[in-house]
């Protein structure tokens, strides 16, 4: 497998490279990654089963659109491919560091650039990816509220159905959510769509962002995310709004966002998640 990986590294780099050395990385729950090394060079590589090359060619594309539209550091993409019984996602190799006020000050700025960008007319994304271990469908959309209250709440509730974990009738909620954000009018935003505290690093001061979930949305979907497990420094929020600043309203729809990433735990993980989804639930729509 290994030989493999370092042919394909090889062969886009144009480099002669061998893997001497390969450490196991913490961290992740849903793939096996590894720290490599050989040559001179060091790659980070992201393995699953020989299936799941669909979830790291996203990936890969959702970082390269990320690094075309923000100035956000994101990893660079070598390869990604498939051996025997693996498939791979072959990424440069980012020395993560502690983390600055500095960085998150950053963070927040070069965020809201990217937001700021609306050049996309309509909500969704070329192709359906992942969050997760769940398919996120991204199919185009010119009204927000239906493309959040069909395509996002809508569908991670079907998921729990289909699976014996009823929430209530799924239209009349689909209904209820659409109607909420109805008088919101967004602009379209390339989002990360996964933003939370364990997909962003730094190298010294420079925010580096990580484990996409892209998509064209309400940019108040990923400040919502920013916040639900374990909100980020003062200084991320105030750079933002001194670039960006949020829509009267956004504290209300906030926990509407963030159910939508409760509802995915819970489709992934059950226990505290599906209480917790039972909860959000409850409090939002009855």
């Amino acid at each position: 497998m290994w030989q493999i990986i370092a042919e394909h590294i090889s062969s886009e780099l144009d480099i002669e490279f061998q893997v001497e050395q390969k450490t196991t990385l913490s961290g992740s729950t849903v793939n096996i990654a590894h720290l490599i090394s050989g040559n001179g060079y060091q790659f980070f590589v992201k393995l699953n089963q020989r299936e799941r090359l669909d979830q790291f060619e996203n990936e890969q594309w959702s970082l390269q659109k990320l690094a075309q539209y923000s100035s956000v550091r994101v990893p660079k993409v070598i390869c990604c491919g498939q051996t025997l019984d693996k498939a791979f996602l072959v990424l440069e190799y980012l020395p993560i560091q502690s983390e600055s006020p500095q960085g998150w000050g950053q963070l927040g700025q070069q965020l809201a650039e990217m937001h700021q960008r609306h050049d996309q007319a309509m909500f969704g994304f070329d192709w359906d990816n992942q969050l997760g271990l769940n398919t996120q469908p991204n199919q185009w959309q010119g009204n927000w509220s239906t493309f959040f209250a069909e395509q996002r709440l809508g569908w991670q509730l079907q998921l729990l159905e289909e699976q014996g974990f009823g929430f209530g009738n799924i239209d009349q909620l689909v209904e209820q959510c659409r109607q909420r954000l109805a008088s919101h009018k967004p602009k379209p935003s390339l989002l990360h769509g996964d933003f939370w505290r364990g997909n962003v690093g730094f190298l010294a001061d420079t925010p580096v962002i990580f484990d996409p979930a892209c998509y064209f949305g309400d940019r108040e979907t990923d400040i919502a995310c920013s916040s639900l497990y374990g909100r980020f420094p003062e200084s991320f929020y105030q750079h933002y709004q001194d670039c960006y600043p949020l829509d009267e309203g956004f504290n209300e729809r906030k926990a509407l966002y963030n159910l939508y990433h409760v509802l995915n735990h819970a489709n992934q993980f059950r226990g505290n998640y599906l209480i917790q989804a039972q909860e959000l639930v409850k409090q939002l729509f009855y």
